[in-house]
């Protein structure tokens, strides 16, 4: 997720880029307490559930835009059944300065959300807290006001529901958005904060300091540094040395298309690819090692000759070598284009699906038909043509495969030929309704 303040507009002003397609039909929309507890709100609040329904699919099969999130309201374009987009916007009521007043006091109130804040997390339990001082964080029936430029009054209209449940999706991102939708960012946050808790602290440590120290009628305390100095002085520990940086790229190998005297039966140029596509493979393995969940990873299967082909085609694709790989393949151009952008979409289980269909379990299918009609936009989806994996749109150059991975792979047909058209997804209304709407 990219986010980044607009050009021109106030520094609260933020813009999300497009979030791909989101995974699986019955999995929670959102995953975060925050996400989930936006949606509960929207649904609450909400006067069409049929509507709101159909604003899910939408936002599951990729059809909002990027994002602008400032203090007050979301917008987005959002793609209907016309081709230009149309505008969605909702808007949140803001809370009064005295709202939060009351909020930022509660906040250097409790030292574990000022130190989750000042960590840049947001605790789940500061929209209780905040409730119980008075200030509601989460919106409430009346506080969301959608909007948008479709014919629909539906309140909310489609787009306007796909715009809010992808504000969920935000959230489990950066649940800062929700204060930024109530009226401040983060960066201003983060300043008062600042400034209230060095005030507190420094009160704090005034007035334990004039009362000449402990109470003598109190217990006896242990040996050692009073907590209330030390927490007030905020010194930090010196921070762990830090990894070595990862290169931002692949180094180069020795130039030998150019040497003087090459050995006999040796393709320079064959050499130098080779080289190149060690030192890209590397440069992977170390950024897999230096990565958190290096523990918890798998060393990859063996590749066969092809596939270690279509790998090595979709690492360097460059024409010369891109005809050399064809034709030591035995395969054509068109061939192996279509295994590259195959392995660019999901690596061998990509490959796979376009080389080779199977029969899957009739009962995964009449799954996946039920759970395509239950949760198209529209409430009938496009005719299929049913060929072993594959389910072809009627009318369309477009087509579902099933890889023997349970995931749905998208295509397109361009001149006799099927080409991936997309990244998978286990819900073949997510893969369908982004691929009619491209």
């Amino acid at each position: 997720m990219t986010r980044r303040t607009l050009p021109g507009k106030p520094a609260a002003t933020l813009t999300f880029e497009a979030l791909p397609p989101a995974k699986g039909s019955r999995a929670p929309f959102a995953e975060s307490w925050w996400g989930r507890a936006w949606l509960h709100s929207l649904e609450k609040s909400s006067l069409d559930s049929g509507r709101l329904s159909r604003g899910r699919t939408y936002a599951r099969g990729g059809a909002v835009g990027q994002v602008t999130i400032a203090p007050g309201s979301a917008a987005a374009p959002v793609h209907g059944s016309r081709p230009a987009p149309y505008r969605s916007k909702v808007t949140v009521e803001q809370l009064t300065d005295q709202q939060w007043d009351r909020l930022l006091d509660m906040i250097a109130e409790r030292a574990a959300n000022i130190a989750a804040l000042l960590d840049s997390e947001m605790p789940a339990g500061l929209a209780d807290d905040a409730a119980a001082a008075g200030v509601p964080l989460l919106p409430g029936p009346r506080d969301l006001d959608p909007a948008c430029s479709c014919p629909d009054w539906g309140y909310p209209c489609k787009h306007a529901a796909a715009l809010c449940y992808q504000v969920a999706r935000l959230l489990d991102r950066d649940p800062f958005v929700l204060l930024l939708l109530r009226g401040r960012g983060e960066p201003e946050l983060m300043d008062e904060l600042g400034r209230r808790n060095t005030a507190r602290a420094s009160a704090e440590a005034t007035a334990y300091a004039s009362t000449g120290g402990p109470d003598p009628a109190a217990p006896p305390a242990r040996p050692g540094d009073p907590a209330r100095p030390a927490f007030a002085s905020r010194t930090a520990p010196q921070p762990l040395p830090a990894l070595p940086p990862l290169p931002e790229r692949p180094g180069h190998g020795p130039a030998l298309v150019d040497s003087a005297v090459p050995e006999p039966g040796l393709d320079p140029a064959a050499l130098e690819l080779l080289a190149a596509d060690t030192a890209t493979r590397a440069h992977h393995l170390l950024a897999a090692a230096l990565g958190a969940r290096h523990a918890d990873t798998a060393p990859p299967a063996p590749l066969t000759e092809w596939q270690d082909a279509v790998r090595l085609a979709a690492t360097h694709p460059t024409m010369d070598d891109f005809a050399r790989i064809a034709s030591n393949c035995g395969r054509t151009p068109t061939e192996l284009a279509a295994a590259t952008r195959a392995w660019h979409h999901g690596g061998t289980a990509s490959l796979d699906v376009l080389e080779n269909p199977w029969n899957p379990p009739t009962s995964r299918l009449e799954r996946d038909r039920q759970a395509l009609r239950a949760d198209w936009a529209d409430g009938r989806p496009p005719r299929l043509r049913s060929w072993r994996n594959r389910w072809t749109v009627e009318g369309r150059d477009a087509q579902l495969r099933l890889g023997q991975d349970g995931l749905w792979y998208p295509y397109t047909k361009n001149q006799s030929t099927w080409w991936p058209a997309g990244p998978p997804d286990a819900d073949p209304a997510v893969v369908l309704t982004a691929l009619l709407v491209t």
